[in-house]
């Protein structure tokens, strides 16, 4: 009764995250090379033959830019919505591309993969909810605002990976034109530090062991930041800021509360150097 997650990759620069259990695993995105990808599964102790499928949320090429050459080099399926492949412009293997729609939940192996859509300024965006052995982990980045669908699906998940964009002084202050920070807190957008801790309190279950902030601004946004603003609230739940530059450690998350800390604790001392 347990899932792995690790973020291979979160931000501007780069998006690709993964779920799975003993068997099989699914990779949400692929927005950084294959060779990166391969590199950092091996570092993590994983094969790249455990990933039985990717899932794309939406066309922005931070999210697919090793997309073909992963799917073509280790034939995967690739589940995407219709008007997100047509906004890809992107060639795609066509007996290994799947269509999805919102509230669909897509089988794979003993893995179950629950999409809905979100607020973000691309065609057809979506979240997606893994489930295995009664674990559910969300993937929720590039958020414009929290909606009713984010937070139903938040307040069921034993881990997440939540967005955390920016910090709003400094986005206020920075050097980003007028339009573009506009677009970016606009609604649909991204979602603030402050915005992203609102959506932790207002609706964290309380067996949630493991909360992976994501997506952080390079320039209106700092790790420390982050996690100086969420530490005070964690409770029992541990909370890691991932990278732009590599991956987080593998975390193994357990649907039992007695087992919840155990693995989180022990994997403690690897966190430092994300901050």
């Amino acid at each position: 009764m347990s899932l792995f997650v690790t973020s291979l990759n979160s931000g501007s620069n780069g998006n690709c995250y993964y779920v799975g259990n003993d068997r099989e695993a699914v990779l949400v995105d692929a927005g950084i090379s294959c060779r990166e990808i391969e590199k950092r599964m091996a570092r993590l102790g994983q094969k790249m033959d455990k990933v039985a499928a990717i899932f794309i949320s939406h066309e922005h090429s931070d999210h697919i830019r090793g997309l073909s050459v992963l799917a073509r080099k280790y034939r995967l399926p690739v589940y995407v919505t219709p008007k997100t492949r047509q906004h890809m412009r992107m060639v795609l293997d066509e007996e290994r591309t799947f269509a999805f729609r919102s509230g669909e939940s897509i089988q794979i192996g003993e893995l179950t993969v629950k999409c809905f859509l979100k607020r973000h300024d691309a065609i057809d965006p979506h979240s997606f909810v893994i489930e295995g052995a009664g674990v559910r982990v969300g993937v929720f980045t590039d958020l414009g605002a929290c909606c009713e669908e984010l937070s139903s699906h938040f307040g069921r998940c034993h881990a997440a990976f939540l967005e955390s964009n920016y910090c709003e002084d400094m986005l206020e202050s920075g050097r980003y034109p007028f339009f573009l920070k506009n677009r970016i807190r606009g609604g649909f957008g991204h979602l603030s530090n402050r915005q992203a801790l609102d959506v932790f309190l207002s609706h964290r279950p309380e067996y949630m062991s493991l909360l992976l902030l994501s997506h952080l601004s390079r320039d209106n946004n700092n790790p420390q930041l982050v996690a100086d603003l969420f530490s005070p609230h964690a409770g029992q739940t541990r909370v890691v800021v991932a990278s732009r530059y590599e991956e987080t450690p593998l975390f193994h998350v357990v649907s039992s509360k007695e087992e919840h800390f155990q693995p989180a604790a022990q994997l403690m001392a690897l966190q430092t150097s994300l901050f």
